[in-house]
């Protein structure tokens, strides 16, 4: 995730963005060309990959997809690529099929009770413009932007009410 905003930035600056991606991180490339040069026997390669590294899947498949044939006879070309794959980025998906997306209301524009410069109008959560990270780290910037937009609101409204006969 903490890459996704470098790659946006370069896809609309320079029409394209990659990055290299590590299939086995927990492997050092000497222990996954050793497992590659493994003898075995009838096997297939894609059996000798599963079975010696657990490298099945969308792995197998990215390998597949993005290497040249001539890769998977070379032990080292194929764990060197199994450690640092390239990926290109050529686009982004559509945004209606985005987790997330960047955008909304800059902070400058609110008030410390996140209100916006019409008055009674507050905002919160993944209406700000602010690069959040999915999941829990999210749920919580939005429960807490929310809380204070709430405060906010309330202290409004507190202020302009009529007094009670």
């Amino acid at each position: 995730y903490a890459a996704s905003a470098l790659l946006r930035d370069a896809l609309a600056r320079e029409g394209q963005a990659g990055f290299l991606l590590d299939l086995l991180p927990d492997l050092t490339l000497d222990r996954v060309r050793a497992e590659i040069s493994h003898p075995r026997g009838a096997r297939s390669l894609a059996s000798h990959l599963k079975s010696r590294l657990r490298l099945d899947g969308i792995k197998s498949a990215l390998l597949h997809e993005l290497l040249p044939k001539a890769v998977f006879e070379d032990a080292g070309a194929l764990a060197a690529a199994i450690k640092a794959l390239p990926i290109r980025l050529a686009a982004p998906r559509p945004l209606d099929e985005a987790i997330s997306s960047a955008g909304g209301v800059r902070f400058e524009a609110l008030s410390p009770a996140l209100m916006t410069r019409m008055p009674g109008v507050f905002c919160a959560g993944e209406m700000l413009d602010w690069e959040a990270p999915t999941g829990g780290y999210l749920l919580h910037a939005c429960l807490a932007t929310g809380r204070r937009a709430g405060d906010g609101a309330h202290r409004f409204l507190a202020d302009r009410a009529l007094p009670r006969p």
